[in-house]
């Protein structure tokens, strides 16, 4: 049994018996072996009011990563159930941008209760981070971190790492900064570790900092921590003062959402940010018909296309049962290459300039591609449809040049999309496919009025 079966089916079942035997030591003995991840599994599988009830078993801190790893819905529920003194504990224990995360999902009454709960110092940060745009790096920032000057002696250092560093999300970077918190450098402990402890931190800091701005794009952070394998990257604001840090934890988040967000883009959805099985009927109902609905609004043009020539295709009907397979292969060349584009551009190999490189490649690879399936389909016409060698011809033709189409168009439609400013997930399968279907159709008659006079 997988791990995570074992933790969702098994682990709730002991629990709950243990309860039910007021066997509460035990309790505390069979959750202490778990990490918080797989204790918020267990709790969240529990009743509401043995949830309750085992939350307050564990121990301070625990309970307090415990509360972070949970869903909204399940955070909601316990912060219900909460007294003040409760709820201001577990509060205590979390970091400032954990903290922000759970206000963003809690309703207005919620979240008044927890500004309540929390002291100046920290309701003061969160403010400043919830002023920041939602996408923003500074929305995801924590400002828990240690700082340094730059004359302190390497034994300073320490002494103020060990004074304040407990309640700091990373100690192992530490930020050189000027009174005015102006950032001009970082020492990691390992740097302070191998140095004399009278060492001053000007000697051993490295000044080359890499930094992102407050209004620096969250998905360009993460990127940025991925390329350089960066724990934490510090945030600066317009006159290059440290105002916070993002730790690689809340980088591989934004990483997770992006890639959700465009798979569900890719997929003619839009995007939400519940789980799917959290999320209601209706919900998931709204958030597909939009995109359904244009779509389906859209394959009108297929459809017009089809009426107008549907006179003409009564003179060679049997070139009707080529229609589905022609536009099926045009819409999945397509989708290739949009789909590799979009995918690029994300990770940022692909840029605005290299739209000329990215067409003459796809150019290259659709011809490929594209004699290969006309070879493939003039046989198959022949061999298995049994239709004359012209109608064979004019099926092949038109594979091949609504292949050389769909890769053009599928590869160039999501830059022009972040061009112009949108996503280009948009411009994934379902957008290109309507799209090459309806030229595939203009194309496969066009080559079969060429070839066969088919007008007369």
């Amino acid at each position: 049994m997988e791990m995570d079966t074992m933790i969702r089916e098994e682990f709730p079942k002991k629990i709950s018996e243990m309860l039910t035997n007021r066997q509460f030591r035990e309790i505390r003995g069979a959750l202490s072996i778990l990490a918080p991840q797989d204790v918020a599994l267990v709790v969240e599988e529990l009743e509401e009011s043995e949830r309750v009830r085992v939350f307050r078993l564990l121990p301070k801190e625990t309970a307090a990563e415990v509360f972070v790893e949970m869903t909204p819905p399940n955070q909601e529920a316990l912060i219900k159930t909460f007294t003040d003194n409760e709820l201001h504990e577990v509060l205590e224990e979390l970091y400032i941008d954990d903290t922000v995360d759970i206000i963003e999902e809690m309703p207005a009454n919620v979240v008044k209760r927890i500004l309540k709960n929390t002291d100046s110092e920290s309701r003061e940060a969160i403010n400043q981070i919830l002023r920041y745009p939602k996408d923003s790096a500074g929305s995801i920032m924590t400002t828990e971190y240690v700082r340094l000057n730059k004359d302190m002696t390497v034994a300073d250092a320490f002494a103020r790492i060990r004074r304040t560093g407990v309640d700091k999300e990373t100690i192992y970077t530490c930020y050189v900064t000027e009174r005015d918190r102006s950032l001009i450098g970082l020492v990691t402990v390992k740097d302070l570790l191998l140095a004399d402890e009278d060492c001053e931190i000007s000697a051993i800091m490295t000044t080359n900092v890499i930094s992102v701005d407050t209004s620096e794009d969250k998905e360009a952070v993460a990127q940025i921590m991925s390329k350089y394998d960066f724990l934490a990257i510090p945030v600066t604001d317009k006159g290059s003062r440290l105002v916070g840090i993002i730790t690689y934890d809340d980088a591989v988040d934004v990483i997770q959402e992006e890639a959700t967000e465009d798979i569900e883009k890719m997929a003619a959805i839009l995007p939400t940010d519940k789980p799917y099985l959290a999320t209601g009927v209706f919900e998931t109902w709204r958030k597909r018909i939009p995109w359904l609905l244009l779509l389906m609004v859209s394959a009108t043009f297929t459809s017009t296309i089809l009426g107008h020539f549907n006179e003409k295709l009564a003179v060679i009907p049997i070139l009707t049962i080529f229609i589905p397979m022609l536009m099926d292969t045009a819409g999945n060349a397509g989708g290739q290459a949009s789909v590799t584009i979009i995918r690029s551009l994300s990770l940022g190999d692909v840029h605005m300039g290299d739209v000329l490189r990215v067409i003459w490649k796809e150019i290259r690879v659709a011809v490929l591609c594209g004699l290969c399936l006309a070879v493939v389909g003039f046989g198959k016409v022949i061999l298995i449809d049994g239709a004359s060698v012209i109608q064979a011809l004019v099926v092949s033709l038109t594979l091949a040049t609504t292949v050389i189409v769909a890769k053009l168009v599928g590869c160039t439609l999501p830059i022009l999309a972040k061009r112009i400013g949108l996503d280009p997930a948009v411009m994934a399968s379902p957008f290109i496919t309507t799209i090459v279907d309806a030229l595939s159709l203009l194309m496969y008659f066009g080559i079969a009025t060429w070839l066969l006079d088919f007008t007369a």
